[in-house]
């Protein structure tokens, strides 16, 4: 009947989606000839149509409403063209200018047509109506089409509702059914006499097969059925059925919850040698006849295979918790640590880990070192502080560098076994091992912890509270919890050495020493990061005319890549530094390096992820400081009255991003006695606080007067957390100003007449300042150079006279030729000049300014 129902519901259901589909597609496609030639003769009968099409450009004032109207309209085109079929609009702007396909003559006459057609989307309409003008004559044509199948989605909107009408009817059939089989069922039982006997003889098989104790009793307290296994487990006779409980022979806890007429769950009474567990329901609580049915299960074996199994998911717990606590850090004497934690007191009283000496290192401890190496205790841990284990840090022993030698493990009772073989490992020291006699060790477990063929030391386990002594389950765990432990243990030794190469390679790259100048108190620091070194980089450049570049970046990672990538990049600042470019046209030629670096690195070399860079040049003369940043956070000025500013400095993008933007410098005036503070944002950004914090923190820190750059970042790094998360890299320059009376400078005429008074003022000063050994010199130097501005440069010429820790002359004009070193001929009656400069100079140059040149040179002071 209910297939019957199902059936009919589906038929139903079927036909209804028929009828749906062809109904709709009929007023779908009446719909769509109603919407096209509406909109067609909307668009035609449009005020500016007509005038549009008479126009010299008609598709630029038809192609946007076209377009606007299709979209507005939901229709596929709105295509309209002239009277010989020429299009003027179109969505594909490639098909303008071309024929339509299609009659079109009968609408040229002036009657609008709709037809349909199979379009390469699907089946469509197309309605094409004439434009006519005010005289009503037909100045083009408009057709527009929609396809069927846009029309038609209502149709999938329809069915899943039908599709619902029919689940709803299914499920009404079916529930239907289910309750006149309820009814039929109640009233027949619905069985006839062949089942009703099958249903008896499978019940007493099953009911006498089963190994559980079943007892049956009455109303009026009669033991009414007993089956094999309840007479085998109670011991009872043969006819025992249809005697009262008290009768049976039972045992008087049994006949009591059998007596009792109340429920009982798992309650367990001790049968001879057996533990019975005692279930009891009552009959006649559902309607069924008074009594109650009792079952009895043996939970002898049971409990101890229960035992068993617990202590086996004990087990498996501590190995999962183990996998989760250990190996948390790559730091050796940690991984240890968690080791004994893991081990006390669940399985273990006391723990104790010992590593070869080399491990603390990052070494492996290899055959070559000897046959056996030394071992340090790393970690102890146990139930009290009192015990008589070595402490850590003390060397306790010796272990084989062989794997083979340790075998897997060795399980000894104290002080059955030998005292000085069993604990010689330990310490050789006898008082020691008297002592841990009389502090109630033992048992006492050694594991060897080795991976990947390496001995890394040895773990013991040690019981004193526990009476139980060490099993072969026991050792069997300890094993396999020591393998999962010697893995973290070698991935952090392994580490240690990669951290320790890396530190030693950064470290190198970094400056090891600060060029010799007057226009800057310096003071630096760089801090390792906890995880590992990272490519933080500080720099200390000294420029011609006394100047002096202060240079901070910061590679993006950790590790020898990120090391390797800041040694690079700091070279090739110390390069570019070397032409004396401005501080932004520097940040320039630096990201066009890094992004070649990374187009010529090739797929298998690792590409630099992104540096930030700060270049700095301070001018003592003018007391001015330009600087430029890529990426990289703001310095801290800090005033000689302890204010802290944050100049608004723009900000470029990170080396290497390829925007190809160019970065903007920034000049600053700096007092003397002020404090230029450049860092990277391991400073101020650290896990678990934000920048905003860390810059305030950076404020407060920096906001005393009369600090010097040294006491500066001794302040700054107590802000820091002792295991930083990121390397911090940090510049503390305290300004200095040039005295005046050391400089001197002079404008010069275009005439030659000037380069001898200008000549004979500079040997004036010179005997000012005491430097009159160094005036012959000079004057040749002088000479050369400003009789070349004057006669090939352009105005302003202008001389200046620095006097620092050496002599420095500058002449500069308004040309941006510079002259170039040449070796002359015999007969050549001119370029000996900038070969004499060179001769007698210690260093010479040239540099360019927004207005012209700048040709320096620099006498040692004797």
């Amino acid at each position: 009947m209910f297939l019957l129902q199902a059936v009919l519901v589906a038929l139903l259901a079927v036909a209804a989606v028929i009828a749906l589909v062809l109904q709709v597609r009929r007023d779908g496609t009446e719909e769509a000839r109603r919407r096209t030639l509406s909109v067609a003769q909307t668009f035609a009968n449009a005020p500016g149509t007509a005038a549009a099409l008479d126009s010299p450009d008609p598709t630029a004032a038809l192609q946007p409403r076209a377009e606007a109207v299709r979209e507005a309209a939901d229709v596929a085109f709105v295509v309209v063209s002239d009277t010989q079929g020429i299009r003027y609009t179109h969505p594909d702007p490639d098909l303008i200018g071309k024929r339509v396909l299609g009659p079109y003559e009968k609408v040229v006459q002036g009657t609008p047509l709709t037809t349909e057609l199979d379009a390469s989307v699907g089946p469509a309409v197309d309605s094409t109506v004439p434009v006519f003008r005010d005289d009503g004559s037909v100045a083009g044509i408009v057709a527009v089409e929609i396809t069927l199948g846009d029309i038609n989605q209502s149709v999938g909107r329809q069915i899943p509702v039908i599709l619902g009408g029919t689940a709803g009817g299914l499920v009404f059939a079916l529930g239907g059914s289910a309750l006149v089989n309820r009814r039929l069922s109640r009233q027949t039982r619905g069985l006839g006499p062949a089942e009703m006997t099958r249903m008896y003889v499978h019940h007493d098989a099953v009911l006498h097969a089963v190994r559980e104790g079943v007892l049956i009793v009455d109303g009026k307290g009669r033991l009414v059925l007993a089956n094999d296994e309840a007479r085998r487990l109670l011991g009872l006779p043969a006819d025992v059925e249809e005697r009262p409980v008290a009768e049976c022979g039972l045992r008087s806890r049994i006949a009591e919850l059998l007596e009792s007429g109340r429920p009982t769950t798992d309650e367990v009474v001790p049968v001879g040698e057996r533990l019975l567990a005692v279930n009891v329901r009552v009959t006649g609580d559902r309607g069924g006849p008074p009594g109650a049915v009792a079952t009895l299960r043996d939970t002898t074996e049971l409990a101890a295979v229960i035992g068993r199994a617990e202590a086996v998911r004990e087990r498996l717990l501590l190995l999962y918790e183990a996998g989760k606590m250990i190996g948390s850090t790559l730091d050796v004497t940690t991984t240890a640590e968690e080791l004994t934690r893991v081990a006390t007191p669940r399985f273990s009283d006391f723990a104790t880990v010992d590593l070869a000496l080399s491990v603390f290192r990052g070494d492996e401890p290899r055959e070559s070192d000897g046959t056996v190496v030394q071992v340090r205790r790393a970690a102890v841990a146990g139930l009290r502080d009192d015990h008589p284990l070595h402490p850590p840090g003390r060397v306790t022993g010796t272990v084989p560098t062989s794997p083979g030698s340790l075998g897997d493990g060795e399980r000894h009772s104290l002080p059955d076994a030998d005292v000085e073989t069993v604990l010689g490992r330990y310490g050789q020291d006898p008082a020691h091992a008297e002592r841990i006699i009389e502090y109630g060790f033992h048992s006492v477990l050694a594991v060897p912890l080795h991976a990947r063929g390496v001995v890394l030391g040895l773990v013991n386990f040690w019981r004193s509270e526990n009476p139980a002594a060490f099993d072969a389950d026991d050792e069997v765990f300890a094993r396999e919890l020591a393998a999962r432990a010697a893995v973290c243990v070698d991935n952090a030794r392994r580490y240690t050495r990669e951290h320790q190469t890396a530190v030693t390679l950064q470290r190198s790259l970094l400056p090891s020493g600060l060029p010799e100048q007057d226009a800057l108190d310096i003071a630096h620091r760089y801090v390792p990061a906890e995880a590992g070194v990272g490519g933080d980089w500080f720099d200390v450049i000294a420029l011609p005319g006394t100047r002096v570049a202060l240079v901070v970046g910061d590679v993006v990672g950790h590790g020898l890549h990120a090391a390797a990538t800041m040694g690079r990049l700091r070279t090739a600042v110390q390069n570019f530094a070397a032409l004396d470019l401005p501080a932004d046209e520097l940040l320039a030629r630096l990201d066009e390096l890094v992004s070649r670096l990374d187009q010529e690195g090739g797929a298998d070399s690792a590409e630099i992820a992104g540096a930030t860079c700060l270049y700095a040049i301070y001018d003592p003369v003018a007391g001015r400081c330009s600087l430029s940043r890529a990426g990289h956070p703001s310095p801290a000025l800090v005033l000689p009255d302890g204010s802290v500013h944050f100049p608004g400095s723009p900000v470029g993008l990170p080396l290497g991003v390829g925007s190809g933007l160019p970065f903007e410098a920034v000049e600053l005036d700096l007092p003397a006695g002020s404090r230029l503070v450049l860092y990277t944002d391991g400073l101020v950004e650290t896990r678990g606080r934000d920048i905003d914090e860390g810059m305030e923190l950076l404020r407060r820190s920096l906001a005393r007067a009369g600090r010097t750059p040294e006491e500066t970042c001794a302040d700054v790094l107590a802000t820091l957390p002792s295991r930083p998360s990121d390397d911090v890299a940090l510049l503390v320059a305290g300004t200095r100003v040039l005295d005046p009376s050391r400089v001197s400078a002079w404008d010069v005429e275009r005439d030659p007449a000037a380069v001898s008074r200008i000549r004979r003022e500079v040997t004036d000063r010179l005997a000012e300042w005491g430097l009159d050994e160094a005036a012959f010199v000079t004057e040749l130097i002088l000479s050369e150079l400003l009789t070349n501005a004057v006669r090939y440069g352009t105005d302003p010429v202008r001389v200046r006279l620095l006097h620092d820790r050496t002599l420095i002359c500058e002449v500069s004009d308004g040309s941006s030729t510079a002259p170039h070193l040449r070796y002359a001929a015999t007969t050549d009656e001119g370029g000996r000049g900038l070969f004499l400069v060179a001769q007698l100079a210690d260093r010479w140059g040239t540099r360019y300014t927004e207005t012209g040149k700048v040709i320096w040179s620099e006498q040692t002071r004797r």
